[in-house]
């Protein structure tokens, strides 16, 4: 069987570490090196001209899309990111990488990754890869340093931010504007949209740190509500309140949070 020949890219050391030992434990992947940042992971690219890199995106200084633009395309590996950022999961594949990998890591979803790198190693196709590759790094670029006046902060509400969800190997892409509420359940959430409810490994605090936080308010130390769903509100007489919402369902307003909502419907 092919085994493939890697470097390891990633700004934390923990997170080096666990890719390190499940791709050990695997026994198909020889890594050859390990960066900590985007310009050691140029210099050693060079050097070893591995077969794929285990990429890390967002790092700081030069980030994982800025280390694919500045390799030589003659040298540039097979790519599989590494990301704690579900956005990043549509540029990788508009970037026609391999695969990407998404935090907190998942020793069977690193497995099907390998293997997808070495289907498209045995491809005998495979350096077609590499133009599209590299020539998608511009636009992306783009989207990572546009002036202030575009970023995300000043787009309409939910026009150009997504969430985006695996489900069975698919990647859905939920508009903010469709999601109704979440609530958490243990180490997951449970995004409910259109009708539907989608299941994300995620804290409440990551899960809000993603949300546009003049659409979507806390209002419990479990649940996050799209006000735009919010039709009514009812005062309990404990001092929460009861939220009736636009599907007909209603969500509690716990008291620690009744002045979140309070201020937004005075």
């Amino acid at each position: 069987m092919l085994k493939l020949t890697a470097i390891i890219v990633d700004d934390e050391p923990l997170a080096r570490q666990f890719l390190r030992s499940y791709l050990t434990e695997l026994g198909q992947v020889e890594i050859l090196a390990e960066c900590a940042n985007g310009s050691e992971a140029v210099e050693a690219a060079l050097d070893h001209k591995p077969d794929v890199l285990f990429l890390d995106i967002q790092m700081p200084g030069m980030n994982g899309f800025d280390v694919i633009k500045a390799l030589q395309s003659d040298v540039t590996p097979l790519v599989i990111f590494v990301t704690a950022f579900d956005q990043y999961a549509v540029d990788a594949f508009d970037l026609h990488a391999v695969d990407y990998i998404l935090k907190p890591l998942d020793k069977e979803r690193i497995g099907r990754a390998v293997e997808r790198a070495i289907d498209r190693l045995e491809d005998s196709e495979q350096e077609s890869f590499k133009a599209p590759l590299i020539g998608a790094i511009d636009a992306i670029a783009e989207k990572l340093h546009e002036p202030s006046e575009n970023s995300a902060e000043n787009l309409p509400d939910g026009m150009k931010r997504k969430l985006l969800v695996r489900d069975s190997g698919v990647v859905k892409v939920i508009p903010f504007d469709d999601i109704d509420w979440v609530d958490a359940a243990g180490d997951y959430m449970c995004v409910h949209a259109a009708g539907e409810t989608h299941i994300i490994r995620s804290t409440l605090r990551e899960l809000k740190a993603k949300l546009d936080d003049r659409l979507f308010v806390q209002i419990h130390r479990s649940t996050i509500v799209n006000v735009e769903r919010v039709v009514s509100v009812t005062p309990l007489q404990k001092g929460g309140s009861l939220l009736h919402l636009s599907d007909g369902g209603s969500l509690k307003v716990s008291r620690n949070y009744r002045e979140s909502i309070r201020n937004l419907f005075q």
